[in-house]
């Protein structure tokens, strides 16, 4: 009796696992759109690698190598470029990222006032997620988005404006000293309310 009541635990321990695995295994992501995403890097010889395309199945890999500073005026940079589908961040409060990142991840809000087309310092406002060799989802709160310590003190803080915010760059933490190299993944984004 007490083998039977023993290999009967077993049997319903396992079929539970196998439940519990394939529940895991079922998480679905809405998918990324191929005409929402880029990247870019600066002119000096800092590298974008991909495996063919930007988005295969379902995920973006893409690995970066980034030169160090040239000097005090020319800068290096490397960026995966999100570009938001309703051209805004207007009615948004929180970005949730599923991504891995060999390094700490910044994530940048591309605000009119910082970059091109207005003071040109690029001080976005920005926050640091954790490295993860491992698929992690985070969610963030654009009140927690802060301007970097490198901010010019020429550049005027007009506040994070969702509405002049109209991509998000994802970029490895890279040093402008050193430089470095980084494998960046992005399985799903989702702007939430």
């Amino acid at each position: 009796m007490h083998f039977i009541k023993s290999t009967l635990l077993a049997s319903v321990a396992s079929l539970l696992l196998l439940m519990t695995t394939f529940v895991q295994a079922d998480v679905t992501y809405p998918p990324l759109n191929k005409h929402q995403w880029t990247y870019d890097t600066d002119p000096y010889g800092s590298e974008a690698i991909i495996n063919e395309k930007l988005i295969r199945h379902g995920g973006i890999w893409i690995k970066f190598k980034r030169v160090p500073r040239v000097d005090e005026k020319r800068n290096s940079w490397v960026e995966l470029i999100h570009k938001l589908p309703t051209t805004s961040l207007a009615g948004h409060q929180k970005i949730r990222l599923t991504y891995q990142c060999d390094i700490p991840l910044i994530i940048k809000l591309s605000q009119q006032e910082y970059g091109k087309n207005g003071d040109q310092s690029y001080a976005h406002y920005q926050i640091k997620l954790p490295a993860s060799k491992q698929w992690l989802t985070k969610e963030v709160a654009l009140k927690d988005f802060y301007r970097p310590d490198w901010t010019p003190a020429s550049s005027k803080d007009y506040g994070l404006l969702p509405e002049h915010i109209n991509a998000i760059y994802l970029t490895p933490s890279m040093t402008d000293k050193d430089g470095g190299e980084a494998i960046l993944q992005v399985r799903a984004i989702e702007l939430l309310p």
